[in-house]
């Protein structure tokens, strides 16, 4: 085992694999800085240039490239609030709240180096889990995947807010968001819902037109309204170096947090059809309890660090987890990592035993490619993020034709349609509402993004199991746990508040 993973590290330090990685991680930054078109779109893309390569050559390659997509997506998330991918949307809550503030620097700083975490515990947890989760993943069926996906709603409860209306308010965003997401055709008995005679309606809301309508167009009203710059009248000339290296410091001071959000995002990249955007989620509202008082709780949202290290870590942490069923079972547990699939039987080698046995030194050097990759990508975006956080101060009037460009890009590579368009301006009419009404716009986004998984898991587990799956060990567990998460918020709060009122 030891000598197949020094043999994957040098497999991938060779000159020409070395090189391939270095292309594919350039690729994979331009990507991910750019909202909308996606690793998995992108992988499609760079497949038919491997056909000559070698597996050694072409997995540092496509995987070089996709690994970094994550870490550069947090760039514009923080910067200009678009998120260059759609599971990098959970960044934009408390990292553009910090470039408001001023703190661009030290908002990227933390986003980067969390990343870098993120992926690190992601690989690792690669190279020694596969022989470990084997049984957990091919155990879990839909009633589990079901209660999985219910524990994800219980996080309304902690994204949305400070009190009972900060709750009520959550719980109503929530279920909009759910039902938005049964439009379209229903995946079971294929009947078209609320489609309204619409051909672009039949395949549900696209994700990423929503997310960047909700959530940029809004910003960009305020900017221009408000016609300073982004991060408004803070001195232009302080120093961000600082502040990057503030963030950094940040990351270490919060590093259990990393970790276990880290952790957090690769179990949901272990199971298949979850995906980035619902680690992320989750990851950021653990981050969320882990604010030990009321008022620290209510920071998040307007500029708390942990908000960017917590989605940071967990979105890369989460491709180290989603090449595991991948490469172990060829059970893909994302987009991106069914195209990586296709690109296995395409240079002839098949997942299963022999990935773990016959080409174990290839398996490890995937392992090695995720994290060199993010190293390369995290210490060239350290040396050039002072002139990326310099951009926050320049006026609006200059930036708002760069951030619209960005948008619509964004928006219509969706599915290269000017329906992407209207939906990017509907969410971002329905996105500047919700800001003006003080609606708590993540748990539209989470009820949104689980309710399709909630409903699918839901009809098979009956269909299959009738009631019995209600009594499946593994069922109450997670229930109980998913009630413990949605309790928790109150409970934590009814003690601090008991505390204080105990005589001293």
């Amino acid at each position: 085992m030891f000598d197949a993973f020094i043999d994957g590290l040098l497999m991938v330090l060779q000159w020409k694999a070395f090189l391939y990685m270095l292309v594919g991680s350039a690729i994979g930054f331009c990507v991910g800085i750019l909202p909308g078109l996606g690793g998995a779109t992108t992988l499609a893309l760079m497949i038919p240039f491997v056909y000559k390569m070698t597996p050694q050559e072409a997995f540092p390659f496509l995987l070089g490239m996709h690994a970094v997509v994550q870490t550069t997506g947090d760039i514009t998330s923080v910067l200009f609030g678009i998120p260059g991918e759609g599971s990098a949307v959970a960044t934009i809550i408390d990292g553009y709240a910090m470039t408001k503030k001023g703190e661009a620097g030290r908002a990227l700083g933390a986003a980067l180096m969390s990343s870098l975490i993120g992926a690190i515990v992601g690989a690792a947890f690669l190279a020694l889990a596969i022989p470990i989760v084997r049984p957990l993943v091919l155990s879990f069926g839909s009633p589990e995947m079901f209660m999985i996906t219910l524990l994800g709603l219980t996080c309304i409860s902690t994204l949305s807010g400070g009190g009972r209306r900060g709750l009520l308010l959550g719980l109503m965003g929530g279920g909009v968001g759910f039902l938005l997401s049964l439009v379209g055709q229903d995946t079971q008995s294929s009947i078209l819902r609320y489609t309204f005679g619409q051909l672009y309606l039949w395949n549900g809301i696209p994700i990423i037109p929503l997310v960047v309508g909700l959530f940029a167009i809004p910003e960009i009203i305020d900017m221009a309204v408000a016609g300073t710059s982004i991060a408004g009248n803070v001195d232009p000339n302080v120093k961000l170096g600082k502040g990057v290296l503030q963030g950094i410091k940040d990351t270490f001071f919060h590093f259990w947090l990393t970790v276990r959000c880290s952790l957090v995002g690769t179990f949901i990249g272990l199971m298949p059809g979850l995906g980035g955007a619902v680690a992320q989620w989750l990851a950021y509202a653990h981050a969320t309890q882990s604010a030990k008082t009321a008022e620290e709780r209510e920071g998040f949202g307007k500029g708390d660090v942990r908000g960017v290290i917590g989605p940071g870590a967990a979105n890369n942490s989460k491709e180290g987890g989603s090449l595991i069923p991948t490469i172990a079972f060829g059970i893909p547990a994302a987009p991106g990592m069914a195209i990586l699939l296709g690109a296995l039987f395409l240079l002839g080698l098949t997942p299963g035993p022999d990935m773990l046995t016959k080409h174990l030194p290839l398996t490890f050097s995937m392992v090695w490619t995720i994290t060199l990759s993010n190293i390369v990508v995290v210490a060239v975006s350290l040396v050039f993020i002072n002139h990326l956080a310099r951009l926050t101060f320049i006026r609006v009037n200059l930036v708002i034709p760069f951030i619209l460009l960005l948008v619509f890009i964004g928006g219509y590579t969706a599915n290269n349609s000017v329906g992407d368009l209207v939906v990017v301006l509907a969410f971002g009419g329905v996105g500047y509402l919700m800001v003006r009404v003080g609606w708590p716009r993540p748990p539209f986004i989470l009820g949104f993004l689980l309710g399709n998984l909630v409903e699918t898991n839901l009809y098979i587990s009956v269909m299959r199991y009738g009631a019995n799956w209600l009594y499946r060990p593994k069922v109450i567990i997670l229930f109980l746990l998913a009630l413990g998460v949605a309790l928790y918020p109150f409970l934590h709060e009814k003690y601090l508040s008991n505390k204080k009122e105990m005589p001293i």
